[in-house]
């Protein structure tokens, strides 16, 4: 390659607003104000001045959360609710009224003590619950 097969592109003329032609003297800035002027710039949160909602949010108390919080199963409730034997499943914790719905998530965690022998299927559970089941 040589220095004179090199094409240099033009740089693009920046718009020259406010000077006479279609867009008239405004600009379509409108007439007077900060937003008329040039080099305005606002934070992404602001609101013409009042207190924004970020900042009102722990005044109101925060938000409620449009997901549902996972549900605790425990051994204790395992203990109550089922025989020796039982097989624990998601839909047998739903019979027995432990959880609303089978497609709810929820895990079996260690609290309370497991003093039946119960099979559990397709069910989250923790490791310290899993070693207490087993043992």
């Amino acid at each position: 390659m040589i220095i004179n097969d090199l094409v240099v592109k033009p740089k693009k003329k920046k718009k020259r607003v406010g000077r006479g032609g279609v867009h008239g003297a405004y600009s379509t800035r409108g007439m007077k104000g900060q937003k008329a002027r040039s080099g305005v710039s606002f934070p992404v949160d602001f609101e013409g001045g009042r207190t924004g909602l970020r900042k009102q949010l722990p005044k109101r108390g925060g938000f409620k959360s449009i997901h549902a919080k996972n549900v605790v199963v425990t051994l204790s409730d395992l203990d109550k609710n089922f025989k020796d034997g039982d097989v624990v499943t998601p839909r047998a914790l739903v019979v027995k009224g432990i959880i609303n719905n089978a497609n709810v998530k929820f895990k079996i965690l260690n609290s309370g003590k497991l003093e039946k022998k119960v099979i559990i299927k397709k069910c989250p559970i923790s490791e310290s619950a899993r070693s207490k089941v087993k043992s």
